[in-house]
């Protein structure tokens, strides 16, 4: 049953606004008078939700997300029973949420064992091939473990945008609308090496390898992170939930970084050279840049690290400088930048962050 919603009146129906989520009160008798334009869904089951007739304007999902067994293919069937705009709403335990109750009100020599054994059974073995059947098999998917990020980058690869989010208690609510059909063939890795779609030379695109800072599906939240939160000094997004604590420390000591030599072997990139974009990032940046990007082969270590910009038009400077300069001499220019920025990371602590 849904409930806990007193503590904010503002998170009503948007379809509905006299439909309120008050408290437990919430009944049967309240659910009917909806009638076709709103349904209530308590079953966690994909074959009785394609049982529904009809479409609605908007679809209540009572349980949690992370009891979900084939959550894509259970979101992607609420898409089809919406109306173009319809909302669902839903909630789910984020795995922050989660550590805090399994690690308080208990003896702190046993906590961290509770929870570690929490990440092994119910975080680790469901993404590895050889245990996650079995996992799913035991389990049924109730309890699974979902980040805030993983949670709505399934949402928005099943063609939702979230449009509002509450943490209340222990549970994080949100209101989603349908913008789009689901995404197709959508296969995340979860594995810590990563393959990224970024914009190469002449506007191809390339697959770049890097080590997993972020959390699953974290790639489908770009502008949703950039519409929250916008750009912070560097150019990186400001207060990204998506970073993992181990992603923190990969990228302190650039380890992330090091499955890039392939991309270089293999001759996608160059050692120096403008940094390669996700297609989000690179429509940010100018048509005169963008032009200027695609001519050449984005680089290993980016002219950043040479000036230091800490604003979005002060990068764009970095790169029309570095890259005016590259059409000019290309094998000075390249020297000069190592130089540049070797001595930034060596002796001025530059970081990505």
């Amino acid at each position: 049953m849904i409930n806990s919603f007193v503590s904010n009146p503002e998170f009503i129906s948007p379809r509905y606004p006299e439909f309120q989520f008050r408290d437990s009160s919430y009944t049967r008798e309240v659910k009917t008078e909806l009638q076709n334009n709103c349904k209530v869904v308590e079953d966690t089951s994909i074959s009785e939700l394609e049982k529904l007739d009809g479409t609605y304007d908007e679809i209540i999902f009572e349980e949690r997300l992370n009891n979900v067994r084939y959550l894509n293919k259970f979101l992607s069937t609420i898409n089809s029973k919406l109306e173009p705009g319809g909302s669902l709403i839903g909630k789910f335990e984020e795995y922050n949420s989660r550590k805090s109750r399994l690690l308080n009100n208990r003896i702190k020599p046993f906590t961290y064992l509770i929870h570690g054994g929490d990440i092994l059974v119910n975080r680790v073995l469901p993404k590895l091939p050889l245990s996650k059947n079995v996992y799913y098999s035991v389990t049924k998917a109730k309890g699974r473990v979902l980040s805030k990020a993983e949670a709505f980058g399934r949402l928005y690869s099943c063609g939702f945008e979230i449009t509002k989010e509450y943490e209340i208690g222990e549970e994080t609510y949100f209101i989603a609308k349908k913008v789009k059909e689901p995404l197709v063939n959508v296969r995340p890795n979860f594995g810590p090496l990563i393959i990224l779609k970024r914009v190469g030379k002449n506007g191809k695109p390339i697959k770049v390898y890097k080590l997993r800072t972020m959390h699953p599906y974290s790639e489908y939240l770009q502008d949703y992170v950039y519409q929250k939160n916008d750009l912070q000094n560097g150019g990186k997004f400001n207060n990204d939930f998506r970073i993992s604590k181990e992603g923190k420390i990969f990228r302190k000591f650039w380890l992330d970084e090091f499955p890039m030599f392939i991309n270089l072997i293999r001759g996608d990139i160059k050692l120096v050279g403008v940094r390669p974009l996700s297609k989000h990032y690179f429509n940010l940046y100018t048509k005169e840049l963008q032009d200027k990007r695609t001519r050449t082969k984005p680089g290993l270590l980016p002219p950043f690290y040479a000036d230091m910009p800490e604003t979005l038009e002060e990068i764009i400077d970095s790169e029309l400088k570095y890259l005016e300069e590259y059409s000019k001499a290309p094998l000075r220019t390249d020297v000069k930048y190592f130089w540049l920025a070797f001595k930034s990371i060596a002796f001025k602590g530059a970081r990505s962050k």
